[in-house]
């Protein structure tokens, strides 16, 4: 296990050492538009959930690298199993804008028809399974996707999600020892933003790091710089190849901070320090990756002010589309359960539906 974060960027931006990974011009730009994509999407539901529009948000601010990072480093045919926060690699896998807002309202566009807490997207075309809101679920079922793509032996790898508090869950243990075990080809992710919701890391564990706990798995460990996207792309990559070679799972812990609450439920101020806060936002993934644009005379003051009006007119013809959508056929109540609804659950529904007309 690295003892300190891999980093590709320090934190003002600079490249270490020249040490870049081998991307193009467009490649390097790509994740920047990426992160800022999140940002203004997340800007724009937190402000349609205080306003009432839609019930509930997971923001992302501050770890933006991490999402990004992962994303570019999963191959096409690689499955992605979430946490919270990485909804909006669904959207980077084709998963349109609109469809993503319908399902924070739980509208007739929405691919869940009302069913899942909002956040919880799911998107058959780009292999991101719904996430789970029981805490650590998603491991053992990221170990599960995984060998069944061994047993298949498909050209696949997974991207299992966690925050540092599902490293307490049973879950961690039971999927990181069957993956070790059976060298199953999967990414353990952590996103280790140093929250279990109110409760901080040291609270929650006695480790020193989430990466550190790989040791007893018999798998790789690596800290990785969370708030550097291409030190996580390189991270990533590698241990992505390391599983489709038949070498077996790692674990990253990707080291970053949430600058907002859990969730638009919550209010952080209750139990941590601003001056904290303040601490972690001097080194975010986008001021940092924007100084490093910058310096590599990639990025100025016009590029980003057309980029923020492109993405905002985006956001804004997508939430048109969303709202635009009638409410959820009541009749799916019943639906998805049998190929043909059993008759009993129709002649039920006929007479529910008639005591509220």
């Amino acid at each position: 296990m690295t003892e300190r974060p891999i980093q590709i960027l320090d934190d003002k931006g600079k490249a270490l050492r020249g040490r870049l990974p081998k991307l193009s011009k467009e490649a390097f730009l790509d994740f920047y538009r990426e992160m800022q994509r999140i940002r203004i999407f997340d800007h724009r539901m937190l402000a349609l959930q205080r306003q009432g529009r839609i019930g509930f948000y997971g923001p992302v601010k501050g770890q933006e690298g991490v999402v990004v990072g992962c994303a570019k480093a999963a191959r096409e045919q690689d499955w992605i199993l979430p946490a919270l926060r990485e909804g909006a690699i669904a959207i980077m896998r084709g998963l349109p804008l609109d469809l993503a807002i319908a399902q924070l309202i739980g509208n007739d566009l929405d691919l869940c028809k009302g069913r899942q807490m909002p956040c919880h997207y799911t998107w058959r075309k780009g292999k991101y399974v719904s996430m789970s809101s029981v805490i650590g679920t998603q491991i053992s079922h990221a170990t599960g996707v995984a060998m069944a793509a061994k047993y298949r032996r498909t050209d696949e790898a997974v991207l299992g999600f966690m925050g540092d508090g599902a490293t307490s869950s049973n879950d961690f243990h039971a999927g990181l020892n069957f993956a070790a075990v059976y060298k199953a080809p999967v990414v353990f992710v952590c996103q280790n933003n140093q929250w279990s919701i109110s409760v901080p890391f040291e609270k929650q564990t006695a480790s020193k790091s989430v990466a550190a706990k790989a040791k007893a798995y018999g798998m790789p460990g690596v800290l990785v710089d969370g708030n550097d996207p291409l030190a996580v792309y390189e991270v990533v990559s590698a241990a992505l190849d390391r599983a489709r070679g038949g070498e077996g799972p790692t674990l990253v812990e990707a080291l970053t901070f949430r600058l907002l609450g859990h969730s638009s439920s919550d209010d952080p101020t209750r139990y941590r320090d601003e001056d904290l806060v303040r601490e972690w936002e001097a080194k975010e993934p986008i001021a940092r990756y924007r100084a490093f644009l910058e310096s590599k005379k990639l990025w100025s003051e016009e590029q980003e002010a057309e980029l923020l009006d492109e993405f905002a007119g985006e956001i804004n013809n997508a939430i048109r589309r969303a709202e635009a959508a009638a409410p959820v056929d009541p009749k799916t109540m019943i639906e998805d359960v049998f190929e043909t609804p059993d008759p009993r659950l129709l002649e039920e529904f006929a007479k529910a539906r008639s005591s509220l007309s």
